[in-house]
């Protein structure tokens, strides 16, 4: 399982009880801590060894940096110690850092900056560019939350409230994801049926016909007469005219009429069939409304079969 990796920035021989401080803490929450004198970081041939811890930079989740009074071992820059620069390049990175002053250090920074100008020798630094460097530091727009402390427990107090509260933004996070990916998916539809609606209104006016004659094939109407008469293939009804050929086609002819309802009748062995369809089921130019399944009334259709009248005759023969 993938483990976040927290890399341990500080000089090495002022602070290494800190630095052990904060491993065997980052260790005890599961955590992998990344530290140069424990052989965490994999050193090549090809460059120098402080290129490495910067390439490393680039493959953690968080670095805490430990600032205190030693400058430590230069880097290439000159301007900046090993540790220093990366911090910078964890900054550049973008990656989650906490930054640590000593209290006297962070406390003699207030001097220094009213005398950047003169030579002072300064009792808590060993070399004023480390206050130059947090002054940097203090200028960046953000990235730049310092915490100032004097024992360890300062530190691993500040982590474990820092740690828990990333963790809970995570949960809140996973949260939003859903509600996002939710908000897409229907702005992703939305946009889809627009599309279509503008497909079928302007760029294929000529489909609408054939989106009529999908609708009139599956009309309630259509599957009741083609339940009731057994006919087996696809038909569709536009308007009165079409039902009327259908039914003389099946051997109905049209009968009186009345008020509510259209009327068929067919004879057929010794069976006299009757179809009645209801008025409203055609508008007043006799063109077949469309209806959904759910609007459609039994009582619109009526079927029903007698037998068919013998004549009454007093002839034996």
């Amino acid at each position: 399982m993938a483990k976040p990796r927290i890399f341990i920035s500080s000089t090495f021989y002022d602070l290494k009880y800190i630095r052990t401080e904060i491993d065997q803490f980052v260790e005890s929450l599961g955590y992998q801590p990344i530290r140069n004198e424990e052989g965490d970081i994999p050193y090549g041939k090809e460059e120098a060894l402080e290129e490495y811890c910067y390439k490393e930079i680039q493959n953690i989740d968080i670095l805490v940096s430990v600032i205190g009074g030693r400058f430590g071992t230069e880097s290439k820059s000159k301007d900046l110690s090993i540790s220093n620069l990366e911090l910078k390049i964890a900054l550049q990175e973008n990656k989650q850092v906490y930054i640590f002053i000593e209290k006297n250090v962070l406390a003699e920074f207030e001097t220094f900056m009213l005398n950047k100008n003169e030579k002072i020798n300064y009792k808590h630094v060993d070399d004023e560019r480390i206050y130059h460097f947090i002054e940097d530091i203090k200028s960046l727009p953000n990235n730049n939350n310092i915490k100032g402390f004097e024992t360890n427990s300062d530190i691993i107090g500040y982590l474990k409230e820092q740690f828990a509260g990333l963790f809970q933004r995570f949960l809140q996070n996973q949260s939003r994801i859903k509600e996002v990916s939710l908000i897409n998916k229907l702005d992703s539809t939305a946009k889809t049926l627009n599309q279509l609606v503008t497909f079928l209104s302007k760029e294929n006016q000529e489909s609408n016909e054939e989106i009529n004659r999908i609708l009139m094939i599956n009309h309630p109407l259509v599957e009741e007469i083609k339940d009731y008469l057994q006919i087996e293939y696809l038909f569709y009804i536009q308007e009165l005219l079409d039902l009327d050929s259908l039914l003389k086609a099946r051997g109905f002819h049209a009968i009186n009429a009345d008020d509510d309802f259209w009327k068929w009748e067919n004879t057929r062995r010794n069976k006299v069939q009757k179809i009645s369809i209801s008025r409203e089921v055609f508008d007043e130019e006799s063109k077949l409304k469309f209806f959904k399944k759910s609007d459609w009334k039994k009582n619109y259709v009526l079927f029903d079969e007698e037998e068919e009248a013998e004549d009454d005759d007093d002839l034996p023969f």
